[in-house]
């Protein structure tokens, strides 16, 4: 894995430490739920930081990163507001946060819907068109290439979140 110290043998996994805890208070029935949840969110955090890390050259958060992907995989580069939002899975509100940092960069002008007055576009620049293939080869290379698991433990993981999106009713 790139750029990661070595793990030290010697120190004691704090989330097992919080196991013991949970148990030892009574509540060991729910200890692997308590885990799990717990584990999932240190990972984000983890892998968060290493996204960021990655992106930072660009300017980039990682929300303003799948924006532009987006809208690089769209076919005309540009998407109504209400379906970018739609598509990552978030407000209406942080899209339009996100399309204003990247408009003041240059990187997405709004334009106004050709059929529908009451839409608005998104469109991906040149600048943003060429930032987020950029970008995308860096996330590639330093974080999507290793990303601390094998690609089966990676598969195994996937899958295992896939069903707790869908029994969530994320899709």
């Amino acid at each position: 894995m790139a750029s990661q110290p070595p793990a030290n043998p010697h120190k004691r996994d704090p989330i097992e430490l919080a196991r013991a805890n949970w148990v030892r208070a009574g509540w060991g029935d729910v200890s692997n739920g308590m885990v799990a949840v717990t584990s999932v969110m240190r990972a984000h955090q983890i892998l968060l930081a290493r996204v960021e890390n990655a992106l930072r050259p660009y300017d980039l958060s990682f929300a303003r990163y799948e924006l532009l992907r987006l809208l690089a995989f769209s076919r005309n580069g540009a998407l109504p507001i209400t379906k970018a939002s739609d598509r990552l899975q978030v407000h209406v509100t942080s899209v339009t946060h996100a399309i204003r940092r990247l408009e003041a960069h240059g990187l997405v002008t709004r334009l106004p819907h050709p059929t529908d007055g009451r839409t608005t576009l998104v469109q991906i620049t040149d600048l943003g068109r060429s930032t987020v293939e950029d970008a995308t080869v860096t996330l590639n290379e330093d974080v999507f290439a290793d990303v601390g698991v094998s690609d089966e433990e990676s598969r195994a993981l996937a899958a295992a979140i896939e069903t707790l999106r869908r029994n969530a009713g994320d899709f």
